[in-house]
């Protein structure tokens, strides 16, 4: 058995979300926050056998996709660095996923 961790952006949780329910995952999700952009992320827990982690995966990769989005930067006040910033184009979204052995699973 395996625990998939998936941090996906928030855009992404409810497409995510139903597909696993759709393809018989139990799935236990979390909100949280982090990362460069300090925006709101969905942290899916997933319990599955071994042979279905290639599926949950594909079904991750399938509806979390990558996209470009402008942000401003943070200006330094006080830094002496020039206080008028430029907008930037960076890549935010997909997820980032983590696979681990499950030694038991116990559900009450």
């Amino acid at each position: 058995m395996k625990l998939i961790l998936a941090v996906v952006q928030n855009k992404d949780s409810a497409r995510l979300s139903q597909a696993l329910l759709e393809g018989n995952y139990r799935v236990t999700k979390l909100a949280s926050t982090g990362g460069f952009l300090r925006k709101g992320n969905t942290t899916f827990l997933i319990g599955t056998d071994d042979d279905k982690v290639q599926d949950v995966l594909d079904t991750i990769k399938t509806h979390c996709k990558a996209r470009q989005q402008l942000v401003t930067p943070v200006s330094l006040m006080g830094s002496g660095v020039d206080a008028y910033t430029y907008p930037i184009e960076v890549e935010v979204g997909g997820a980032t996923v983590f696979v681990m052995p499950v030694e038991s699973f116990h559900h009450f």
